[in-house]
């Protein structure tokens, strides 16, 4: 295993394996098929991504959304793999160019969409590459999407099996962070994986806190939860509705909340715009359907709420697990009432969807419904779904303010019988009114004012007989009408509970003020830094965010907050130091060590702390130069061969605007001329020049690109700065 934990080390930048990546890297490695459950920020992609590394030619990687694609492409080119992409958003000529990389071996990996990778033109495109350079691997990401029970359904998935009948031996891994039993046994069925081993992780999110509340007056409740723990935060809220979706973003946003739409009804572009948004700026929270979401690997979300309910267990902790990718502590949010339930099961009973869809949707929503009206840890009952046993987490609503339960068996009988006498055509609204004995207009009306069940339920106020009315349906002793706009009507069930031959047990929901949400959640690792430390991390997030602009890349694929945290707690400055950092590899040191320990140093400088002395020449490397960074000098030195910058970064295979900072840091140390560096006239040097010492304020190189109308890369903004400074 020497050879996977080398790259872990050297190219991802993390020390050792975790869970079962090993045992699925080694399984992978020596040619054997698998399916993989592992939870969100798990560390799935590692369990291909190694082992096509490992094996001889390309990992492709089938993945159903072009934002987890690009994400991942994204990410892995910095830390020096080659990847690419093929799907829709290429033009022709760019898809052809991938095309002609593939057929080259000069890509590691390939991400695909399952359209295109069951096309007849892909198939033989594959059949040339499994001939020269090789086929590494299939990895089929986000496997859930193949089963039609599912939230997620992707009719494409299914075909997907044609990969093993074409290519029988190259081996495959199924990858999913969510699957019951019966989703797990239909993804062996249809990728043909009945002799493959499974490899199931822990589903347990224990930075995760799950809270279920409620709903009386939902958009404040979630103000009231943003407010209280989350100010300033990156978070999802999911709604049902494209309308509420519309709806609710404009009204956090009227709240002062940084809050965006997104939903499949709006354009591709208006969409784009805002994922990028949600991506790349802090504290931007994204009001969306379940459209948005899956594949979207941005590590620091705080929180995700729902406004309305998820369909199923799994929907709810696919939708959850967005948060908290980076293990630092999050918050899971739901507020729900009885007209979700009766939303939900009108929905199940309206679709055109055959019998057995409707009965394992059934089944689904009754579990949820469980897991909302828990009245033991939401963790246990969470995991129990998955067949995981735990014990209470101590964190949850449920385990922090135990709720109590009651006998409702009168009560429901009440409910009931006025379902009954009321004719069976009325909402819980109404009669709650005849079981208050309220001579409302329609009551009075109707007549019911003169039935033997009004007024018969004054012991309870309207709040109880909601939350009565939510728990009857949903342990469906009523059933929903929904051919009279949703009128409550006796169920199967129902006869043995007003014959007093079953008992009902009803939970109750306490009438004081619940605790701030974000109040019980863990702290941010940020939270622990001492003053020097904070000012630290701020200067780290300045230059990662200033860094991600220059490669047109969110921060998180430059550095996680994890790193970042790591970088304040140890301060190394030394490349060695760095390396013990985890996240930083040796492609990222190269292209970020010598900014990074200029910061460090620096800081380190200005608090006191021991700065490392530069390393004596008799032990510095043959490459390095003038006491630049070791990968600076490499470059320097195809420069001083008379290669340009882009040359030099295709002869690296290092992104442009990486030589770029090579060449800024020669050009400060006055180890290059600006002129070598950079194909510019005089006039554009002049240009470039002046919107500097105009626009630029404590070295920030935005202004001066924006006051420039984006003409020329950050690249050479930086090193035409650094010359400035060199005098």
């Amino acid at each position: 295993m020497a050879n996977a934990l080398t790259l872990l080390n050297d190219i991802f930048g993390y020390p050792a394996f975790r869970g079962q990546q090993q045992a699925i890297i080694e399984h992978l490695e020596a040619g054997g098929d698998g399916l993989v459950l592992m939870p969100t920020g798990g560390g799935k992609s590692l369990c291909y991504q190694i082992p096509s590394l490992l094996r001889r030619g390309v990992g492709i990687v089938v993945s159903p959304l072009i934002a987890l694609m690009h994400d991942q492409v994204m990410a892995l080119r910095e830390a020096g793999v080659n990847a690419a992409c093929l799907n829709s958003s290429l033009s022709s000529d760019e898809a052809a160019e991938v095309e002609r990389g593939l057929l080259k071996g000069a890509y590691d990996l390939l991400y695909v969409a399952p359209e295109r990778a069951l096309t007849n033109r892909f198939q033989q495109l594959l059949e040339r590459v499994e001939r020269s350079p090789g086929i590494a691997l299939f990895a089929i990401d986000e496997a859930h999407c193949v089963s039609q029970w599912g939230h997620d359904f992707r009719p494409e998935y299914i075909q997907l099996s044609i990969l093993h009948e074409r290519f029988p031996e190259v081996p495959r891994v199924a990858l999913t962070a969510t699957a019951d039993a019966l989703t797990r046994q239909e993804i062996i069925t249809r990728l043909k994986l009945d002799d493959a081993p499974v490899f199931i992780s822990s589903f347990d999110r224990p930075n995760i806190r799950y809270a279920i509340v409620e709903k009386i007056d939902a958009r404040n409740q979630l103000l009231e939860f943003i407010r209280n723990g989350h100010d300033g935060d990156a978070g999802i809220v999911y709604c049902l509705s494209r309308k509420k979706v519309e709806e609710t973003a404009a009204w956090l946003a009227g709240q002062r909340i940084r809050a965006l739409p997104y939903h499949a009804g709006m354009s591709q572009t208006d969409r784009q715009r805002h994922q990028e948004a949600f991506l790349r700026e802090d504290g931007v929270v994204m009001v969306a359907t379940i459209a948005f979401g899956m594949g979207i690997d941005k590590p620091d979300v705080r929180f995700v709420a729902h406004l309305d309910l998820p369909k199923s267990v799994e929907g709810y902790y696919q939708e959850t697990g967005r948060a908290g990718r980076d293990g630092q502590p999050a918050d899971a949010w739901l507020a729900y009432g009885l007209g979700d339930v009766v939303q939900q099961q009108r929905m199940i009973e309206q679709s055109e969807a055959d019998e057995q869809y409707k009965r394992v949707s059934s089944n689904k929503l009754d579990a949820l419904l469980s897991l909302c009206e828990s009245v033991t840890c939401r963790r246990v009952r969470l995991l129990d779904y998955f067949g995981e046993a735990s014990q209470p987490c101590g964190n949850c609503d449920v385990c922090q303010e135990p709720p109590q339960t009651w006998d409702g068996t009168v009560a429901a009988q009440k409910a009931l019988s006025a379902v009954y006498r009321t004719g069976q055509r009325f909402g819980a609204g109404h009669l709650i009114d005849v079981l208050q004995g309220r001579l409302t207009d329609r009551v009075i009306k109707l007549g019911h004012d003169k039935l033997s069940v009004f007024g018969i339920g004054a012991d309870l106020d309207d709040k109880q007989w909601r939350g009565v009315f939510r728990q009857i349906v949903g342990m469906r002793l009523l059933a929903v009408d929904h051919d009279s706009f949703g009128a409550l009507r006796l169920s199967d069930t129902s006869r043995a509970v007003l014959k007093g031959e079953q008992a009902v047990l009803l939970r109750s929901h306490s009438t004081k003020k619940k605790k701030a949400a974000g109040s019980a959640r863990g702290k941010l690792l940020a939270d622990s830094f001492d003053a020097a430390g904070r000012a630290l991390w701020e200067r780290l997030r300045t230059w990662r965010k200033a860094t991600a602009e220059e490669h047109n890349a969110p921060a998180f694929v430059i550095f996680p907050d994890a790193t970042l945290a790591e970088l304040v707690q140890h301060c190394p400055q030394s490349e060695a130091a760095l390396m013990q950092i985890s996240g930083i590899g040796k492609r990222k040191l190269e292209a970020y060590g010598a900014d990074l320990l200029k910061i460090l140093n620096a800081h380190a400088e200005e608090h006191g702390l021991s700065v490392a002395p530069p390393p004596h020449p008799a032990a510095t490397s043959p490459a390095s130069i003038g006491g630049l960074s070791e990968t600076a000098s490499a470059t320097l030195h195809l420069l001083r061969q008379g290669l340009t910058a882009r040359e030099a970064a295709a002869s690296r295979q290092f992104k442009e605007s990486t030589i770029l900072s090579h060449c800024a840091e020669a050009i400060a140390a006055g180890l290059l001329a600006p002129q070598t560096a950079l194909s510019l006239t005089d006039d554009e040097m002049h240009d470039i020049a002046h919107a500097i010492q105009t626009h630029s304020a404590n070295g920030e190189l935005k202004p001066v690109f924006d006051a420039l109308e984006g003409k020329y890369d950050y690249g050479v903004l930086k090193c035409v700065m650094a010359a400035l400074e060199a005098g």
